[in-house]
């Protein structure tokens, strides 16, 4: 196999160091030899229950490619699923990281602070939703985040119990676990899960028909009449669903959700960790409808690639807790923090977010014009480079999940980098890197409408 198609020929000085060529490069069969060597050492060194996608190995990446250890080039259509926002080693994170780990690597801010941490904290607090008196508290992962979410709002509620939406996805943590609707791969098997978790009906319009309005009288009237407002502490929901199958609810549910939530002393938790940091067109999910969260929960594309999270909202509620409840190792790491710093920077500076819509705007067309002539593909739905197709049966309207593990496997055997999801399995989803260029972005688009008329 030898596939060596050029497309842009270097990367701009929003993008990656060393002028990466951005092309779609496949050199040997993939995966190739060095990578089915490291294949092998993974095999025998690494636990069977972490998995990949893809079993090829990574050298470098940067803009819209990843590089392989036999020298292919991919094109990235996943972004380490919504992590590399900004691109690989982009420009101002390496810099900043670099200088920072030459200064100190560690210290632990609950015993001897530094300023970086306060500044990612004080631009939390200026970008989330709301012009309110805010606060925020670093952490370490999505999951952990999520925690220290409904800990604060337990601590501030004084009530217990928290409700989750049907395909919500939260994290792998034994709490995140009880929130996450998927049994498969995150739960089977790992129980007895946290307590005083329920579930409310999400909005799906593709599958349920309902507006806005409609579906949030459905899903208050379960909690109402299962749970009890008065029992309630918080409601957590993804703004746009991402392990669920990027199920953007219809139009008035969340703010129906956000009133509901106010009128009863709810808190109301976005989980913003795939949504957040440009990737739906906005700095945060949130805003396409107006909605301000009390709880914002931040994750993946916060700093560039390196682990940090973060929990932001109204100030009464995150200083509920006492003094030393919140906090962690290495929550807020010197590292991830300056590496936020430069990433945010990078999203306000290069025009990341309208590059997000202009991304989007490219996806949505060419496959909503390939849906006029292909009826397994059910729905296009998303926003900015948040994208998802939902393939079905044309017949029944079924999930249709073979067909999207067959052009999913398609694609990566042609060198793009494509990720499958939703709570049936019939979802692929669009996370291209920000930096990605419009040509490579239209050739991997290009190579999974090919998969998709071969399969």
């Amino acid at each position: 196999m030898a596939i060596d198609t050029a497309t842009t020929g270097t990367i701009g000085s929003a993008l990656e160091r060393d002028e990466l060529v951005q092309e779609r490069r496949i050199v040997t069969d993939l995966p190739g030899p060095r990578s089915r060597a490291l294949m092998e050492r993974k095999l025998a060194a690494v636990s069977s229950a972490v998995g990949t996608t893809m079993p090829v190995f990574a050298a470098r990446a940067g803009g819209g490619v990843i590089v392989d250890v036999d020298g292919n080039s991919l094109i990235d259509l996943g972004s380490g699923i919504a992590v590399t926002g900004v691109g690989n080693s982009a420009p101002r994170v390496v810099a900043a990281v670099q200088q920072q780990v030459a200064d100190f690597t560690h210290t632990c801010f609950m015993i001897t602070p530094y300023d970086s941490y306060v500044g990612v904290a004080e631009a939390l607090n200026r970008l989330t939703p709301g012009d309110h008196d805010k606060r925020s508290a670093l952490f370490n992962s999505g999951a952990e985040a999520v925690e220290n979410a409904v800990k604060i709002a337990r601590s501030y509620t004084k009530r217990q119990a928290v409700v989750a939406f049907d395909h919500a996805y939260h994290g792998r943590t034994n709490l995140t676990m009880a929130l996450t609707a998927k049994s498969m791969p995150y739960k089977s098997g790992f129980g007895p899960f946290a307590s005083e978790i329920y579930r409310a009906p999400m909005s799906y319009p593709f599958r349920d028909g309902l507006s806005g309005p409609e579906a949030a009288k459905r899903a208050i009237s379960l909690i109402e009449k299962q749970i009890g407002a008065d029992n309630l502490a918080a409601v957590i929901i993804e703004p746009i669903q991402g392990e669920g199958g990027f199920v953007v609810p219809a139009e008035g549910f969340l703010p129906a959700l956000v009133e509901w939530a106010r009128a009863n002393g709810v808190v109301f938790i976005a989980d913003e960790v795939q949504t957040g940091f440009a990737r739906t067109g906005h700095m945060f999910a949130s805003e396409h409808e107006g909605i301000v969260p009390d709880l914002v929960v931040t994750a993946k594309g916060i700093a560039g690639g390196l682990p940090l999270s973060a929990v932001t909202g109204r100030a009464e509620i995150m200083d509920a807790p006492h003094a030393g409840g919140l906090g962690g190792t290495y929550g807020g790491n010197p590292l991830a923090c300056a590496a936020a710093l430069a990433a945010i920077e990078t999203y306000e500076e290069d025009g990341l977010v309208e590059r997000a819509r202009s991304i989007g705007e490219t996806i949505i067309a060419r496959f909503r014009d390939a849906a006029a002539s292909d009826a397994r593909i059910g729905d296009v739905r998303g926003r900015g480079a948040m994208i998802a197709i939902e393939f079905v049966d044309p017949e029944t309207g079924e999930p249709d999940a073979a067909l999207t593990g067959r052009v999913a496997k398609a694609a990566h055997a042609q060198g793009v980098v494509v990720l499958t999801c939703g709570t049936y399995g019939n979802v692929i989803r669009f996370l291209p890197p920000l930096t990605i260029p419009a040509a490579l972005l239209d050739e991997g688009l290009d190579v999974v409408l090919q998969a998709l008329a071969a399969s």
